[in-house]
């Protein structure tokens, strides 16, 4: 008989333990999600529409505001 046989842990089964309550989880808010999507979109929109502004009021492209123009 090994070391192992001999433990009486080895020797009866497991059995499984279920929760009572079970949490509420929400879904979470982060990674490629519809929601993660609409942000990323209204951002995008929001800084295209700066650079239209401030191309507009200065009269020089983003280009030039960068120093590539």
């Amino acid at each position: 008989m090994t070391r192992l046989d001999s433990l009486k842990i080895f020797k009866e089964p497991m059995t499984e333990i279920k929760p009572t309550v079970l949490p509420k989880l929400e879904r979470p808010k982060t990674g490629f999600n519809a929601y993660a999507e609409r942000l990323n979109g209204r951002v995008a929109m929001i800084g295209f529409i700066a650079i239209v502004v401030i191309e507009y009021v200065t009269g020089r492209s983003i280009l030039t505001w960068l120093g590539w123009g």
